[in-house]
């Protein structure tokens, strides 16, 4: 199996040559180190949507407004999209961040935390709710992945996949995006977790990324960069705003 043709055909045909992914993540293997590589990012085609940015509070990853006056719904779009407990590394696009932290700190697996959440409420978009885990517990290591999404016949109701990738090689990692691309409605992202690449520095992979983020809907991207003895991790930030 070609994983470099294979990695860069996903980035090139889904992100870089894709003007609406949407917000995406990736977890994988930093090329040059050891460290594990978390990647998300966020997009926005309204005003409300790109009124927000990324911070980080020690290992925290959130959103908040840029201008609190003009945020007109904050439920969707301000939440902690990167938490961490012992040994695991949580990333999702919304505020099941804190619904997996906490079900994790109860014994319950990463699947069972997100099964009585839903696809977003946005008709008519329903954005899918995608979600990962990387868990480093007793020296082996596994990447976990959801994503939550409306049923195509009755968007009343949400389909739940789960997955658990083999490990990637050096320099690759498994990506999910909320869409396919751009659309009325938007088109939620279909398929298997994406190959993706994570080659060079943690600083090289926030601008290779960032670049290939369509640069009238890119808003916020962020690279959390994680020893493989669980050690300090560290967050790199990129916004547009």
């Amino acid at each position: 199996m070609d994983f470099t043709k294979i990695a860069a055909t996903n980035f090139n045909q889904h992100l870089k040559n894709n003007p609406y992914p949407g917000r995406g993540l990736v977890i994988g293997k930093s090329e040059v180190t050891q460290n594990w590589i978390i990647i998300y990012w966020i997009m926005g085609r309204s005003p409300n949507s790109r009124n927000r940015r990324f911070v980080s509070e020690g290992s925290v990853l959130r959103t908040e407004p840029i201008d609190y006056s003009k945020v007109k719904d904050p439920s969707l779009i301000i939440y902690e999209a990167m938490l961490e407990l012992p040994d695991k590394y949580i990333v999702s696009n919304g505020d099941q961040t804190r619904t997996i932290y906490e079900g994790i700190q109860k014994g319950i697996s990463f699947a069972e935390t997100l099964a009585e959440r839903e696809r977003e409420p946005d008709a008519p978009n329903f954005t899918p709710r995608i979600s990962g885990m990387l868990s480093l517990r007793d020296r082996k290591s596994l990447i976990f992945l959801s994503i939550l999404k409306a049923i195509p016949i009755d968007t009343a109701y949400t389909d739940r996949f789960s997955f658990q990738p083999s490990l990637p090689q050096q320099g690759y990692g498994f990506g999910l995006t909320t869409y396919q691309g751009d659309g009325d409605p938007l088109p939620s992202f279909t398929g298997d977790p994406l190959l993706l690449p994570c080659q060079g520095s943690a600083e090289k992979i926030l601008e290779v990324y960032w670049e290939a983020l369509n640069t009238e809907n890119r808003v916020s991207l962020a690279v959390k960069e994680v020893p493989p003895d669980g050690q300090r991790s560290r967050i790199l930030i990129k916004n547009q705003f």
